[in-house]
């Protein structure tokens, strides 16, 4: 049976927390370097994350803030279904909530440390990240006054880093998902509340948010987004992980592929709610305790600091440890056990001096180590682990079904699965 799982979820700043709530509270960093296109140049012993030449010529879409580029690069091969006895994949996907810059230069360094290691990411983009202040009365959200959000706006200057680095990310084969837009967690505006009809209008906004920004900004000197959003978006994260079950029916009906917005989810392979694939943060160890903590800095934050951004520095590298281990061990039971897929959510902050940030970079480069060691670890993103798991035949995914957190199949896989039967 799994342990007890503590959440202390600050009513306002709960999960979810992007780079606007970063600006608010003056949280500063260095900021990031490279090319304009967002493409880093080729280094010595490096892996080439270069863009091939494009094969088709760009098509711009709508008002010229997107458009239709070809088939995202660096993707990876078709999906296979697994053969009879082979061992499931290790998937590990990294996800951040917001996707802004802010100058902190978080953004960028999190692409850097994908693209070194190979990894794939999903960034659940706000829409009210590339709205500027000037025009927020453009933004009706439901049940909440027009123009307001609980995350704020971004300056112009971080509007303009935040488009190169979700061009950059695109480019780079990660996911670009939504966030939605105004984040509201407490009250009778709280997302909780909304019905299907509000979340269609909320993430029609989002998208249009997106795909406008040129037309709200006035800007015609940046590079457009190299993306069709309305085929791009597969999938979100609500705020404070709230409000899925009425966002459900609407995902459906815009044939998105899976939601991220459960809470509390368990290390084992996931089911289908609704007819979409149900990808929730998880209950991982926490060191040192006998409880389990959610898979995402903020409740890492909320279990070591009782939501208090700014401790005493010196609980700091005993905290950062602690957060990195709870992620390793996470990481380490599904992968010695069920190989149930592991999540982690983020946001580009620098909460207790950024020492969540070090913990993810710490987890992250461990499982790229254990893969380079040649385990079959993939490190995708939520798209990318949805391909894989609509490829698979449904007997061998309800077999995985059957095996408990931190289960390993008896007999080994070879004898797990082969008993699995086989389709016509």
């Amino acid at each position: 049976m799994p342990t007890t799982t503590r959440r202390i979820l600050s009513r306002r700043s709960a999960l979810g927390l992007g780079a606007g709530a970063a600006a608010a509270v003056g949280l500063t960093g260095c900021g990031g370097s490279g090319t304009s296109d967002g493409l880093k140049p080729e280094a010595a012993g490096s892996p080439t994350r270069r863009a091939p030449s494009p094969t088709v010529t760009a098509r711009p879409l709508g008002d010229g803030s997107t458009e239709f580029t070809g088939k995202q690069p660096h993707q990876p091969a078709a999906a296979e279904p697994l053969e009879p006895g082979q061992a499931p994949p290790q998937f590990v996907v990294f996800s951040w909530d917001g996707a802004g810059e802010v100058g902190n230069g978080l953004f960028p360094r999190f692409l850097e440390l994908a693209e070194e290691h190979d990894a794939h990411m999903t960034f659940f983009l706000s829409g009210l990240y590339l709205l500027p202040e000037s025009k927020k009365r453009l933004y009706e959200p439901p049940n909440n006054p027009r123009g307001a959000s609980d995350i704020g706006y971004l300056t112009d200057a971080h509007i303009k880093e935040t488009l190169k680095n979700v061009r950059r990310a695109w480019l780079d084969g990660h996911e670009i998902g939504t966030h939605f837009n105004g984040h509201f967690c407490a009250g009778s505006g709280s997302v909780a509340h909304w019905t299907p009809a509000q979340w269609r209008d909320e993430i029609d906004q989002a998208k249009k948010f997106v795909t406008e920004w040129r037309t709200n900004t006035g800007w015609t000197d940046l590079p457009a987004l190299p993306f069709d959003y309305d085929k791009e978006l597969a999938g979100g994260r609500t705020p404070c992980l709230l409000g899925q079950e009425n966002l459900l029916p609407t995902a459906r009906e815009l044939g998105w592929r899976y939601d991220a917005s459960s809470p509390g989810g368990r290390q084992v392979w996931p089911v289908k709610r609704d007819g979409i694939w149900d990808l929730p943060l998880q209950q991982i160890p926490f060191p040192g305790h006998s409880f389990e903590v959610l898979s995402m800095d903020y409740n890492m934050l909320a279990n070591q600091s009782v939501n208090s951004t700014k401790a005493p520095p010196a609980n700091y590298p005993g905290w950062r440890e602690q957060a990195a281990q709870s992620y390793i061990s996470g990481f380490r039971r599904a992968y010695e056990t069920n190989r149930a897929p592991f999540f982690v959510g983020n946001h580009f902050e620098e909460w207790n001096g950024g020492i969540y940030m070090d913990a993810v970079e710490e987890a992250l480069r461990h499982i790229a180590r254990e893969k380079e060691k040649g385990g079959d670890i993939r490190l995708v993103s939520f798209r990318q682990f949805t391909d894989w798991l609509d490829a698979q035949r449904p007997e061998v995914l309800g077999k995985l079904r059957t095996l408990e957190v931190g289960t390993a199949p008896a007999g080994g896989w070879k004898t797990f699965l082969k008993a699995a039967p086989t389709s016509a």
